[in-house]
C-alpha cells in the first residue's frame, strides 16, 4: 500500500487525542513549529493537517492565536421510533420534548415536478407532479436537521393535507396525515449514507464548510403499496446519533 500523505497522518494523530480526551476542549493545540518537529514534518504539512481538523467541525482558529479543540455539543438520540407518530402531534416536538428542548421548525412548499430520482423513490413517473417541502428544523431556536420531503399530488392534490404544514393537520405527522384521506401507512424503508455538507445546507444549519452529515433517504408505504412520501433528512453526525430497535420475527 502506498504511504499515508504526511498531513493526513497529522491530522489522523490529533483528531485521536482529540476524541480520547488527550486534548480537552478549550485546549490550544501547541505551535505550528512544535508540531512539525513532533511529527518531523514541516510547518506546512501541519498547517493543512489543521485546516482539515477546523473543517470537521473539532478545531476554531483565531487570527492571532493557536487553534482550540472546540467543546463537542450534546448528542441528540433519534429513536427508530421516532418515525412512528403520535396522535395528535409532532414526532419531532415530541423527541426535543423528552429530552427537555423545545423544537420547531420553519417549512416552504410548493408544488413541483418528480425529478428521475424522486420519481424512482416514490414509484410515479418522472415529470409527475408533486409537492415539495424544505423544513429547517430548530431544539430551543437552534437549527439542528433539514429534511426535504416530497408528496405526489396524484394522491394529496385537492385533500385537506395537499399542504403538509397548513390546514387542519398541520403540525401533525405523515402516518397521521395520510391516515385522514384514508392512505395507511405500514411501513417505512430508509437508505443511510454520509458526505460532507454543502454550502447551502451549512449556511441554514450553520456549519462549517466540510462538516460531516447524516443523510437518510426515507419513504413512507401503504399497506397497498403506494409510496406517499419520500424525503431527504440531513443530521449532522456531531449532534445526533441514530438508534433502530429492529424486531426479530
Amino acid at each position: 500500500m502506498p504511504p499515508t500523505p504526511l498531513h493526513l497522518a497529522v491530522a489522523d494523530d490529533l483528531r485521536q487525542r482529540i476524541i480520547t480526551g488527550d486534548l480537552e476542549p478549550g485546549a490550544r493545540l501547541p505551535s505550528r513549529a512544535a508540531l512539525a518537529e513532533q511529527h518531523h514534518v514541516s510547518e506546512q504539512v501541519v498547517r493543512r493537517a489543521v485546516d482539515m481538523l477546523v473543517a470537521e467541525g473539532l478545531l476554531f482558529t483565531q487570527v492571532g492565536a493557536r487553534p482550540v479543540v472546540k467543546a463537542r455539543p450534546s448528542v441528540t438520540r433519534l429513536a427508530r421510533g421516532w418515525y412512528q407518530d403520535r396522535p395528535g402531534e409532532s414526532p419531532f416536538r415530541a423527541t426535543m420534548a423528552a429530552q427537555g428542548r423545545t423544537g420547531d421548525w420553519i417549512v416552504r412548499s410548493e408544488r413541483t415536478t418528480a425529478s428521475e430520482r424522486v420519481a424512482e423513490r416514490l414509484g410515479i413517473a418522472a415529470d409527475a407532479p408533486v409537492m415539495r417541502s424544505d423544513y429547517t428544523f430548530m431544539a430551543d431556536g437552534r437549527p439542528v436537521m433539514l429534511s426535504t420531503s416530497w408528496e405526489p399530488l396524484a394522491i394529496t392534490a385537492g385533500t385537506p393535507i395537499m399542504l403538509p404544514e397548513q390546514g387542519p393537520y398541520a403540525g401533525k405527522g405523515v402516518v397521521e396525515r395520510m391516515a385522514a384521506i384514508e392512505q395507511r401507512i405500514t411501513h417505512v424503508e430508509e437508505v443511510n449514507t454520509a458526505r460532507p455538507v454543502t454550502a447551502a445546507e451549512g449556511e441554514r444549519l450553520q456549519v462549517t464548510a466540510g462538516t460531516l452529515v447524516m443523510v437518510i433517504e426515507r419513504t413512507y408505504a401503504t399497506d397497498a403499496g403506494a409510496r406517499v412520501e419520500t424525503a431527504d433528512i440531513i443530521l449532522p453526525v456531531d449532534r445526533y446519533e441514530v438508534a433502530y430497535v429492529i424486531p426479530v420475527k
